[in-house]
Order: C-alpha cells, then structure tokens, then sequence
C-alpha cells in the first residue's frame, strides 16, 4: 500500500529563492526539487507533515492525509509578496509558499 506525494517549485514572473529546495516529510528529507522541476516520492497512506527549505529559509509545515494509490500534489515558489518577502529576513518560516493543488 503505497501513495505518491508530488512537488512542483513554480513561480509565475521573478523569482529572487531559485536554488533547489529541499523536500521534507514528516521531519526528514526525502529529496530535493530544483526550479522549474518536479519531484516525487512515495509515501505510505495516512496522515503526513510537509515542508520545503532552502538554507535557512522554509515554508510554514503543511499537514495533509492520503489514501492508498491517491496522488497529492503540492506547488511551491519562493515568490512573496513584498511585505512577507521583507518579513522573512527576520522569520525565515515566511520565505518559501507550500500550496496543495
């Protein structure tokens, strides 16, 4: 029984974070996805915690639940608008956008 997780890093226009990012589920790395990638990576069913980082810079973690042979897919970009983008030089949890699709 097994499920797929899949991440885009994707921005529309200007991206100032392009470096790879790297994949984290449930706390440990699994991978790293590069701009204008994907990566997947199989997961077991159930109730999941996700985040991508670069360096110091993260996205705010993201739980979500799967089902066997379902596919979740997520987005991210490290394009903010421009108050959070300032902001994330103080919290960098702010800097990376985790969204599902």
């Amino acid at each position: 029984m097994t499920a797929t997780l899949t991440v885009s890093h994707r921005a529309f226009g200007a991206e100032v974070r392009r470096g790879p990012y790297q994949v984290e589920v449930d706390g440990r790395t699994v991978g790293t996805v590069e701009m204008n990638q994907t990566f997947e990576t199989t997961v077991e069913p159930g109730h999941h915690t996700l985040r991508v980082r670069s360096g110091r810079n993260s996205s705010g973690e993201k739980a979500f639940e799967i089902a066997d042979e379902e596919v979740a897919r997520f987005r991210c970009t490290g394009k903010r608008f421009l108050p959070l983008f300032l902001a994330s030089f103080v919290s960098p949890g702010l800097a990376l956008v985790l969204v599902r699709e």
